[in-house]
């Protein structure tokens, strides 16, 4: 079993407090592919916690994100390319006039890949038009056990995993 595999619920609270107390400290991130901040807001914190508004990932999901967040910073510092554009529009919460309302925007996902620590993730930032480019998720790379046929996330380290 890798590093980042759910392991209980006691250890999911050790890492749950310990990724918001990091998260809370970062800010923002130069990124040398954009010349210009990436913001670590809370709508990534809650997206790596919640699905969508009202459905919230599994624990076993929140974990192994939540485990990689310290790689999210350095991978946008150091990443000059892209690996992945994509333009979607959808509805997106905006306040306007001290109240939220849902209103179609067009959003862009940038999608950048990196191996760090023998780790291997993929960061993605999102932007909404009219909007500040900020941190979106962080995607574990992994495997299929072929004896189980279920998800074996991978540290890399292939004597151990």
């Amino acid at each position: 079993m890798g590093k980042f595999n759910f392991k209980d619920e006691q250890d999911f609270e050790k890492v749950l407090a310990e990724a918001e107390m990091f998260y809370a400290v970062i800010g923002k991130v130069h990124c040398p592919y954009f010349g210009s901040d990436i913001a670590f807001n809370a709508k990534g914190l809650r997206h790596l916690k919640f699905k969508s508004d009202r459905q919230a990932r599994s624990h076993k999901d929140q974990y192994s994100r939540l485990k990689l967040i310290r790689y999210a910073p350095e991978i946008l510092k150091l990443s000059k390319t892209v690996q992945g554009i994509w333009s979607v529009r959808r509805f997106e919460e905006q306040k306007t006039n001290s109240r939220w309302e849902r209103m179609m925007k067009d959003v862009t996902y940038y999608e950048f890949i990196a191996v760090l620590d023998s780790v291997r993730v993929k960061v993605i930032i999102k932007e909404v038009a009219g909007g500040e480019k900020h941190f979106w998720s962080i995607i574990p790379f992994w495997g299929i056990d072929k004896n189980t046929s279920k998800r074996v996330l991978h540290s890399g380290d292939l004597e151990h995993d």
